[in-house]
This record gives C-alpha cells, sequence and structure tokens, in this order.
C-alpha cells in the first residue's frame, strides 16, 4: 500500500532526521509510529503525503512513487489530522467537514448525506451539530470534527499526527474507543503518530517504535511487549517488573476484565436504550436476564435503524454472541477471538452462560498500567502518577 525505500531526510542545517528508512505500510492496518519526542515520526508520516520532501530514496503508494504524482491531488486523496485539529472557525461544522469533497466537485446532495453519515458516525446528531461553528465544541467533540473530515471524500489513507494529545483522560480514552470501532468498520490504512504507549497498545494493528530518525523494532503489540528488541525498547515501553515466568506472563481473562460494563435487559425499550447508551457514552450494550444470563448485543446502529418503529425492544435486535470464554481462560484465547474475528470485546461467563465480565482493549490497558511503569515516571509522586495514568 505504502512503501518507503531507502528513505534519508537531512535538513539544510545538516540535522539528519531520517536514516535509511524502509517499511511498509499494510492495506486496511492502523499502524502507530511511537517513540520519544523529536525521533523522527512526524517526519516519516509528512512524506507519505509530500509536505516533506526526501533527500535520498523513493516512496510508493499502490506501486507508484508520490514524486511524480501532482502534491495537491496526491493530498485531497489522503485524510490528513493534526493536533491542533485545525477547524477554520468562521465556517460551521458542516462546511468544515465538507472541504474535500466540495474540492473534487461533488454535488450538493451528496455532500449533505456525506456530512450527516459523518457526524453519526462519531455519535453526533447532524441535526444538533450540523449548523454550529467550532468554538460552540468541546475539545473532544472538535476532535471527532478533525477525524470525520479527514474521513469525508472517502480516502484510502489516514494521517494522524498526536490527534488526542491535550485531552483529558476520559476525553482521550473516548476517543481512542471511536478510532477503533471506526477502523473496524471501514478498515482505512491509517498512521497514528503517538509518543504514548498505552494509546499505541489499545488502538494499533502495528507498532513501529522509532529512535534518532530510525527503525528499531516493528511488530504486533504482544509482540513487543513480548519480545523486545533492545534496552532501549524495554525502557520506552517499561517492562520493569514483567519477567518471563512469572505470573503476569500467565494471565487470565479473569485478571483483566471489566467487571461492570454497561448490560441492558431484553425488554428494554429502544428510547430508553438509547439514554443509556448516551449516559454511559457506550456504541452497544450487552443484554442479560434478571438472573444475569447473557443473551446477546445490540449495537447504537442496529437500534438507531429501528428507532422509529413503536413497540420495539432489545429482545427483537439483539443477536446472540458467537464466541465467549468461560472464568480462567488464559488471556492470550482471549486476545487471539478478538484478533482473527475482528471483535471488539468478549464477554466472559461462569456457571455455563451467567455473564461476569468483559474483556476489552481498554481493560487490558488498564491492568498492564500496573505492570508496565515507564521509567520516567518512576519518580512521580504516588497520587500524580496515579493520575497520570487514568
Amino acid at each position: 500500500m505504502i512503501r518507503f525505500e531507502q528513505v534519508n531526510k537531512t535538513y539544510e542545517d545538516g540535522y539528519v532526521a531520517l536514516k535509511s528508512i524502509n517499511i511498509e505500510f499494510h492495506k486496511g492496518e492502523l499502524t502507530v509510529l511511537i517513540g520519544p519526542s523529536g525521533r523522527g515520526k512526524s517526519t516519516l508520516m509528512k512524506h507519505i503525503n509530500r509536505l516533506n520532501k526526501p533527500t535520498k530514496g523513493r516512496i510508493l503508494i499502490h506501486n507508484k512513487d508520490i514524486a511524480q504524482m501532482d502534491p495537491v491531488e496526491l493530498r485531497r486523496k489522503i485524510g490528513y489530522v493534526i493536533q491542533n485539529v485545525g477547524l477554520f472557525p468562521h465556517m460551521t461544522i458542516a462546511k468544515n467537514v465538507a472541504i474535500v469533497p466540495r474540492s473534487l466537485h461533488w454535488d450538493q446532495d451528496k455532500i449533505d448525506r456525506r456530512v450527516d453519515e459523518s457526524l453519526a458516525l462519531v455519535n453526533l446528531d447532524p441535526d444538533t451539530y450540523r449548523n454550529r461553528y467550532p468554538h460552540e465544541l468541546s475539545g473532544g467533540q472538535q476532535r471527532r470534527i478533525g477525524v470525520i473530515r479527514a474521513l469525508a471524500a472517502e480516502p484510502d489513507i489516514i494521517l494522524l499526527d498526536e490527534p488526542f494529545s491535550a485531552l483529558d483522560p476520559i476525553s482521550r480514552e473516548q476517543l481512542q474507543d471511536e478510532l477503533v470501532r471506526i477502523q473496524q468498520e471501514l478498515r482505512k490504512t491509517i498512521v497514528f503518530v503517538t509518543h504514548d504507549m498505552d494509546e499505541a497498545i489499545k488502538i494499533a494493528d502495528t507498532i513501529v517504535l522509532m529512535k534518532d530518525g530510525e527503525i528499531v523494532q516493528r511488530g504486533t503489540p504482544e509482540q513487543i511487549l513480548r519480545h523486545p528488541a533492545n534496552d532501549f525498547v524495554k525502557s520506552f515501553i517499561g517492562l520493569q517488573r514483567l519477567q518471563q515466568d512469572t505470573p503476569e506472563t500467565h494471565l487470565t481473562v479473569d485478571d483483566v476484565m471489566a467487571l461492570h460494563p454497561v448490560t441492558a435487559h431484553p425488554n428494554r425499550g429502544l428510547a430508553e436504550s438509547l439514554k443509556i447508551m448516551q449516559k454511559h457514552r457506550v456504541d452497544s450494550l450487552v443484554i442479560v436476564d434478571k438472573s444475569s444470563e447473557l443473551l446477546g448485543h445490540v449495537s447504537i446502529f442496529q437500534l438507531l435503524a429501528r428507532f422509529r418503529e413503536e413497540n420495539i425492544t432489545l429482545k427483537d435486535l439483539m443477536k446472540p454472541f458467537e464466541h465467549v470464554v468461560p472464568t480462567g481462560t488464559p488471556l492470550p484465547v482471549a486476545l487471539g477471538l478478538m484478533n482473527d474475528f475482528q471483535m471488539p470485546y468478549v464477554p466472559v461467563v461462569r456457571d455455563g452462560n451467567r455473564f461476569v465480565g468483559l474483556v476489552t482493549k481498554g481493560s487490558i490497558v488498564r491492568h498492564l498500567a500496573d505492570i508496565y511503569t515507564p521509567a520516567e515516571e518512576e519518580s512521580v509522586p504516588e497520587a500524580e502518577g496515579e493520575a497520570m495514568r487514568e
């Protein structure tokens, strides 16, 4: 999809930003570029849309050298989200989202439909937000708009340069969840820059760890956590207490599952179910009966599709879970199901089919925070360090 071949970048003052970069970003994957600040992550990413030009080497997209492409046309085909969002303050949300489709000469009806579809994709009601201005939105909402603006013209490639930094921890986690959900639906080729290892573990298909303009290690989150390439990688991801034969390497789903996920009974109406989703900021509900027997699940999209129908309950919409795990299941088994079947979470049951919790990427990361303690946090007072992790 995107291939770097022996790419070097040296600035006029002699500073070498990239050194012999050879890497391929695979179609439909979310790749996270991570490393200390000022070590080449954003520089590398900006080569993809020709905001930077290599000193040596070449970059290919779909086997075509981008140096031979018109940069304006190239950028119109690549979504780009930066740290400070970059929404135009004098434009409504609808006009902000429609910038690229309008530049591609889409007809107005198609643009209007796309704006509404995009807002709904990130759980922002089109009738409420379409005609608002950026200053009327929270920071998290503005970043949601930044993401859907990048998606509006349906590009194959999305570049995100620390889009969630400077947000409060709750908003940041919500946006990470939104990005994971959107990616599961759309399967875009996404390159995401961050310096936050927890964020990388949560959202990435592939992690690329960089230092001093070079790629130090590339692999899945599981591969990098289990097999760090060198002491720098160990230090950066904080493998301070995780050793090969300690109990932490034999985690079960009981150790990491969320114990109080949002559930609903099957006789709930759609309006009250939507309120539950809004209150708890979730996009799906686990359906259980009064005895906590696991019955199925309902997504926000199923609910909205039939919302106008009267006398409909969750029982009419719910789908059974195709995969569940019993308590005591080794964590790698649950992770394998999530990966192989593109599942956002796995229910945990005991005593046959009694629901007791969910294994999610977020619940795993929260548990790992107690094991992986980055070296730079060791000197932080306990209360402050806990707030940072939250």
